[in-house]
């Protein structure tokens, strides 16, 4: 019997607010352009035995240009993609830039002073370590 873990549900639930209003976020620029604006990187939650993990999808951002923030139990991951439009002629821009925000409700299972970030190749990886009180164990019958 697997056993239901709340925060797992909220972790989708958010996820999938986020997504709605990434349809409908307002797209600045002139002429039409879909790149300016607002976006939305693609973020993956899962969770292991030890640890949760949040992964985002940052191409082009480098880590000056991102905020990685903890209030209460309110993870927030936000920054700016900055255009390199300047001097060149495009003929179509479907990549978006300009600022970005995700925000994640996290279990009060974290060891909050222990979380660590990295980003390689474009991707935002956050690791959260569970509190080592509330891991599963395995009991031995003697």
């Amino acid at each position: 019997m697997k056993k239901w873990d709340p925060f797992k549900d909220s972790f989708a639930l958010r996820e999938r607010v986020n997504r709605l209003f990434e349809h409908v976020a307002p797209k600045s620029g002139r002429h039409g352009d879909a790149g300016a604006g607002v976006w939305m990187p693609a973020v993956d939650v899962y969770e292991t035995d030890e640890v949760f993990v949040v992964k985002a999808e940052l191409p082009e951002v480098v880590e000056s240009d991102i905020s990685i923030t903890l209030e209460d139990n309110n993870l927030r991951i936000s920054g700016e993609r900055k255009s390199k439009r300047e001097g060149r002629n495009y003929y179509q821009m479907e990549r978006n830039f300009g600022s970005f925000s995700r925000s994640f409700t996290l279990p009060s299972t974290v060891e909050r002073d222990e979380i660590r970030a990295t980003l390689r190749d474009g991707i935002l990886s956050v690791i959260l370590p569970k509190i080592a009180g509330d891991l599963a164990r395995h009991i031995e019958i003697n």
